[in-house]
């Protein structure tokens, strides 16, 4: 079934059909082992790159103590995905998936591997590294939309809920150990010594999906369908479809109220309860260890059936969390909010990614996962030119209570306006049909 015969503009489930008479998971006799090796290649890959990204900050930090050059750090290291994204999604709809990751991966692993040469030959200009972090955001932006439209390729529907939980417990494992090793690594040995784990880690990263089989979605020479058609009709599907459209729009709003405040946390901290570095320490992980546990949980229970449902109530909480951490005087009921506020991402973020997977037809899922990406890297960047002024002006507490309350509106018009109520019923009603169709 297309989109054009899905009620209220929602598509059918997008698992890719079995044989008449077969189920899909025996359609699929491998797919656990090629989703073990593809996450644990992912897995092995983003660790070397969470290195880089944390060793980077840390070395412009301490060479610079600057705050223009970290600014320029963060341009060069965000805005590039941005943009390529929206481009990522088309490619990821009109070439091989698995062979755009290895493609982009490689690219990455090039670009350090070039870097740590020139810089061990003496070149340590600031430009140098700029460049990497802008070519290291281009192959995240092609990267992604790929990345998350292969793994319905791989996980049979009813499936999907428990395997993009465990992705996300992993990369919130790596979120938690990372920067441990990033920190130990660069205070015993050379920045150059991190590039080249990351060129090794994405060596092993591409070695373990080169062994998955994983076709492409469709033939777009076949089709006759020219790039620029396809990116037109990436955004008109996603302008007429009103799940995900509503989806990308709650999207935005909770990174605009809710993750990029949550980035104003250490400045609380150091204000309210002291600059002491162990404090800042245990806030992230605090955060780190819920997004962990929040990942587990969804990996062993599966969630609901009722996808929206999660989304929701998630959302709700992290209103609810948001204004509890800005009426905190206790510095470890702070950290207990912080650790249930990482333990809530999971239930919004898992069930998010799930149902548009299993609600967008394969052959759009590249180009929606795309904008996803573009929501993502935007909105988090324009929540903190908003909230980071203010916060000299105001105090984090107060803006954290603000924008908790702000987006308990937010979740009251999107479930109470008429668009909202057929978007979710719709979506509703799509998600039960990929439960059904799994069985």
């Amino acid at each position: 079934m297309t989109s054009e015969h899905a009620p209220s503009g929602v598509a059918a489930p997008a698992s890719l059909e079995p044989p008449e008479g077969t189920t899909e998971e025996a359609a699929r006799p491998h797919w656990r082992r090629d989703t073990a090796v593809f996450l644990g290649g992912q897995t092995v890959s983003l660790f070397g790159s969470m290195l880089v990204q944390y060793a980077v900050m840390w070395h412009l930090t301490l060479e610079t103590k600057s705050g223009v050059v970290l600014a320029l750090a963060a341009v060069f290291g965000f805005l590039p995905q941005a943009v390529v994204s929206i481009f990522g999604g088309v490619w990821a709809d009109r070439l091989n998936r698995k062979m755009l990751i290895i493609a982009a991966d490689a690219a990455i692993a090039a670009t350090t591997l070039v870097l740590a040469l020139l810089m061990l030959s003496g070149m340590t200009d600031l430009w140098l590294l700029f460049v990497a972090l802008a070519i290291r955001s281009t192959g995240a932006g092609i990267q992604m939309p790929a990345v998350s439209a292969i793994i319905p390729q791989i996980v049979p529907t009813d499936k999907l809920m428990r395997v993009n939980g465990i992705n996300g417990s992993m990369q919130s494992g790596m979120a938690l150990v990372a920067p441990a090793a990033a920190g130990a690594i660069y205070a015993t040995a050379a920045l150059t010594s991190i590039f080249f784990i990351d060129v090794v880690t994405a060596a092993i990263g591409i070695a373990l999906i080169a062994t998955i089989a994983v076709p492409t979605i469709r033939d777009a020479k076949a089709e006759g369908t020219s790039y620029f058609g396809d990116l037109v009709e990436g955004v008109r599907y996603i302008a007429h479809h009103a799940f995900v459209r509503w989806l990308l729009i709650l999207f935005g709003i909770v990174f605009l109220l809710i993750v990029a405040p949550s980035y104003l946390t250490p400045l609380m901290v150091a204000r309210t309860f002291g600059e002491e570095v162990w404090k800042l320490t245990v806030l992230e992980i605090s955060f780190s260890v819920g997004m962990v546990l929040g990942g587990i949980v969804i990996a062993v229970w599966g969630g609901t059936k009722n996808r929206v449902a999660m989304i929701l109530a998630s959302s709700a909480i992290f209103a609810l969390l948001s204004i509890g951490m800005g009426l905190s005087t206790n510095l470890w009921v702070f950290f207990a909010f912080m650790l249930l506020l990482g333990l809530a991402v999971p239930f919004f973020s898992t069930p998010s990614m799930t149902l548009l997977q299993e609600t967008v037809e394969p052959e759009r899922q590249g180009r929606v996962f795309g904008f996803v990406g573009i929501v993502m890297a935007v909105a988090m960047p324009i929540g903190m030119v908003i909230f980071g002024p203010l916060a000299d002006q105001f105090s984090v507490e107060s803006l954290l209570v603000v924008a908790g309350v702000l987006l308990f509106i937010v979740i009251g018009v999107a479930v109470l306006v008429p668009a909202g109520r057929r978007a979710i019923g719709a979506a509703s009603a799509a998600s039960g049909r990929a439960e059904k169709d799994s069985d």
